[in-house]
């Protein structure tokens, strides 16, 4: 008896929870899981985005992104590059950051402030302010100084777009990464570092081997959340070079957008290169997140 009232006592929490998250289960799976499922139909069509009728074209698309549309070859080339300097510079300088900021007794929330701001910013925004810096302040600050590396085509050389890319990506999404870090930095027990210190550890050998590994699961969220956002990065590359010069710096998500809405309105065709940039964060996620929960464990 006391066994079937605890089962319907637990029946009726879990009935409870799932009414309380039902409007957001009802959401997402209108708002992305059904139009998932759509654009996974639709890159196997012909569908212009218009006519109610299309032809059903199998696999031909796929193959014809990837064996037959150079421009798009190199957008993923360049976003893998985009992706690797990301995910390493993003982490490492949030981390440094993190570990620099705990360090400050009382400053600290002044610092969290100023560089968590323009993670509050639209990197639209973001993007404008930084073309006025590159094109108008920094080739002044280079005339003033005397600094003439500073006085570069940023936006329209293709050898320094990248950098400037990377420059606006950095400055909008390291902040959001220090604050994971700062909290995971403050779950790590005083005194843990301060037996090493005792055992005759420095600093460096203490973040090293006490601090790092009893963060990792905050590391394995950090390069988690950049492998996904810089995949998908199109506002900052948009506000700052638009693709160009030409279509040097152009990402997947431009180039998809570029093929569904700018020319022919290939919506099947831009679906279909859509499910590859899927397939690929999906991928490289999984491969990820196996790598990194395996440190976790050794850690």
């Amino acid at each position: 008896m006391r066994h079937g009232s605890v089962s319907k006592t637990s029946t009726k929490r879990v009935l409870t929870l799932l009414l309380f998250a039902s409007p957001a289960l009802l959401f997402y799976l209108i708002f992305t899981i059904a139009p998932a499922f759509g654009g996974a139909w639709y890159s196997l069509t012909d569908w212009n985005g218009l006519n109610p009728s299309y032809r059903l074209v199998g696999f031909a698309n796929y193959k014809e992104a990837l064996a037959d549309d150079p421009a798009f070859v190199r957008s993923i080339l360049f976003t893998m590059k985009y992706v690797l300097f990301m995910v390493v510079l993003q982490n490492a300088i949030a981390l440094l950051l993190a570990a620099l900021i705990e360090t400050r007794r009382r400053s600290r929330t002044w610092f969290r402030t100023i560089f968590f701001t323009p993670n509050m910013l639209s990197l639209i925004i973001g993007g404008y302010m930084w073309v006025f810096v590159f094109t108008k302040v920094l080739p002044e600050l280079a005339e003033r100084t005397g600094a003439a590396w500073l006085d570069r085509s940023w936006i329209g050389d293709p050898a320094w777009s990248f950098y400037a890319i990377l420059i606006l990506s950095l400055w909008g999404g390291v902040g959001y990464l220090m604050v994971i870090y700062i909290a995971a930095l403050q779950g790590v027990q005083p005194a843990l570092k301060e037996a090493a210190a005792i055992d005759g550890a420095n600093g460096l050998r203490i973040f090293r081997y006490v601090t790092l590994p009893l963060i990792y699961p905050a590391l394995t969220i950090g390069v988690f959340l950049t492998l996904s956002s810089s995949f998908k990065v199109y506002d900052a590359v948009y506000a700052l070079t638009g693709g160009g010069p030409g279509r040097a710096t152009q990402v997947i998500s431009l180039n998809i957008v570029e093929e569904a809405f700018s020319f022919s309105n290939r919506y099947g065709y831009a679906s279909a290169k859509a499910m590859i940039l899927f397939l690929i964060v999906l991928v490289i996620t999984l491969l990820q997140l196996r790598f990194m929960k395996r440190r976790e464990v050794e850690a």
